[in-house]
C-alpha cells in the first residue's frame, strides 16, 4: 500500500491562496471561510499531490471516499440528523469549487453523493430510508450512484425505458442506464424507472441484488480519476420499500439535478481558478526575450480577461447561492450560472494553455486536465445547449426541445 501510494506522489507543491479581486470575502461569514480554507486544505494535502497520476494511469482512488466522509464533503446541506453537515448552500457551493479546483472528477465523486444520492434520499424518501442510508453515505462508508442517463435517452429522460413491474410482494425491474458516475464502486443506485402506467418514480438499488451489474467504461480521455460505468438491470427484485414515496414523475430527478448543477457552477469556478492562478505564476517564471513573459501586452491581455470572467462568474454563483438559501432559485436561473461558469472555465483552460506554451500539456501542470474534464462537465447534468433551451423557454415562454 505504501509504494503504491508512493507512485501517486508529486513533488510539485500546490502553493494556491485564492482569487478574490473584488473581496468577495467580505461577504462570507467567518464560517464560510472557515469551511472553504479547511477543504482547501484538504485537497491540498490529499488531492493535489496525487492527481496527475491518478489521471495518468485512470486510476480511481476509492481511499478517497472515506476521506470525503471525514472532512464533510457528502451532503453538507443535508440536516445533522442525518450525518450531513446541516450547512448553507454557499458553505456547499465553496466546498465543491475547492474540491474541483483539485480536480473535476474528484468533484464529480462528491457532488453525486451529496446532490443525486443523499438529495433525494432525504427530500422524498421515507424515515426509515433516510435513517438506512443517509448517515453511511455522509460518512463515505457507503457510495452512491445516480442512474437516469440511458444508452438512447440522454436530453430527452422522459423517453426511459427502463421499467419495473408490481409483482405482489416486491418490483422487476429492467432496463440500463449509462455514464454514471461512481457506478462501478456505489453500494447504492438511486434508479428512475417507470412503472407500468408510465409514470416516473425513484427506486433504491443495492449491490448484491440479483441481476444489477456495473460494468465500468473504459478508455476515457476526460474525468480520468473517477469511475464511471453502466447500470444494467436484468429482472432485478426491488423490495417494494425501496420504493422512494415522496414524489413521482420527472420533475423529481430534475429536482435533484437542479442541486447538482448549482454545485457544477461553483464547481466549473475552482477550476478556471486554477489554472488562472497556474498562468500567472507561469508567466512570472517564464522568460522570452529576455524578460518574463508576464510582461508582453498578449498575455496581460489574457490573464485580464481570465481574472474578469472569474470575478463575474464568482457574483453570479454568490447570489445564486443567497437564492437558493431563501428557496427562491429556479431552474433557468441555475441553468444560467451551470452554462456560463462551466463555458467560462473551458475558455479559461483553453487561455491558460497558451501562455503555458508546450509545457501546457504536460501533467508537470494542471492545465490539460481540468481542460479535459471540463469538456464532459459541459455535457453532463444538461448540455451547453440544452441549458440555452432552458433559458430560451424561460425567456419566450415557448419550448424549443421539440
Amino acid at each position: 500500500m505504501e509504494a503504491a501510494e508512493a507512485k501517486h506522489k508529486s513533488q510539485k507543491q500546490d502553493a494556491f491562496e485564492g482569487v478574490d479581486f473584488y473581496n468577495l470575502d467580505d461577504l462570507l461569514t467567518e464560517e464560510h471561510i472557515l469551511i472553504r480554507n479547511s477543504i482547501r486544505d484538504f485537497v491540498k494535502k490529499e488531492i493535489s499531490p496525487n492527481i496527475e497520476n491518478w489521471c495518468q494511469d485512470a486510476y480511481f482512488p476509492y481511499e478517497i471516499v472515506k476521506k470525503f466522509g471525514d472532512v464533510g464533503a457528502f451532503g453538507p446541506q443535508i440536516p445533522e440528523n442525518y450525518g450531513g453537515g446541516g450547512l448553507d448552500y454557499i458553505s456547499y457551493g465553496l466546498i465543491m469549487q475547492e474540491i474541483e479546483r483539485g480536480d473535476s472528477g474528484m468533484r464529480s465523486t462528491a457532488s453525486v453523493q451529496g446532490s443525486l444520492v443523499m438529495y433525494p434520499i432525504y427530500k422524498f424518501g421515507s424515515e426509515d430510508q433516510r435513517n438506512k442510508y443517509l448517515p453511511k453515505l455522509a460518512s463515505g462508508e457507503m457510495l452512491g450512484c445516480f442512474g437516469l442517463t440511458e444508452p438512447d435517452h440522454g436530453s430527452n429522460p422522459s423517453g426511459m425505458v427502463t421499467n419495473f413491474k408490481d409483482m405482489g410482494d416486491h418490483y422487476l425491474l429492467n432496463g440500463a442506464k449509462m455514464w454514471i458516475s461512481n457506478s462501478p464502486k456505489a453500494d447504492i443506485a438511486v434508479v428512475w424507472a417507470k412503472n407500468e402506467e408510465g409514470r416516473i418514480h425513484g427506486l433504491i438499488v443495492e449491490r448484491g441484488m440479483e441481476g444489477f451489474t456495473t460494468p465500468e467504461t473504459h478508455n476515457k480521455w476526460s474525468l480520468r480519476a473517477s469511475c464511471t460505468g453502466e447500470l444494467v438491470f436484468n429482472d432485478v427484485k426491488v423490495p417494494k420499500e425501496n420504493l422512494l414515496p415522496g414524489k413521482s414523475g420527472l420533475g423529481a430527478p430534475l429536482m435533484c439535478l437542479d442541486s447538482a448543477r448549482y454545485g457544477i457552477a461553483w464547481g466549473a469556478l475552482g477550476a478556471a481558478m486554477d489554472c488562472y492562478d497556474s498562468a500567472r505564476r507561469y508567466s512570472l517564471e517564464r522568460e522570452q526575450f529576455g524578460k518574463p513573459i508576464g510582461g508582453f501586452q498578449l498575455i496581460q491581455k489574457k490573464l485580464s480577461e481570465m481574472l474578469t470572467e472569474i470575478t463575474k462568474a464568482q457574483l453570479l454563483t454568490h447570489r445564486l447561492g443567497q437564492l437558493m438559501n431563501e428557496g427562491k432559485a429556479s431552474t433557468a436561473q441555475i441553468s444560467l450560472a451551470k452554462r456560463n461558469n462551466v463555458n467560462m472555465a473551458l475558455e479559461i483552460a483553453r487561455e491558460a494553455r497558451q501562455i503555458h506554451g508546450g509545457m501546457g500539456i504536460t501533467g508537470e501542470y494542471p492545465i490539460m486536465r481540468h481542460m479535459m474534464n471540463l469538456e464532459s462537465v459541459i455535457t453532463y447534468e444538461g448540455t451547453h445547449d440544452i441549458h440555452l433551451l432552458i433559458l430560451g423557454q424561460e425567456i419566450t415562454g415557448l419550448q424549443a426541445f421539440k
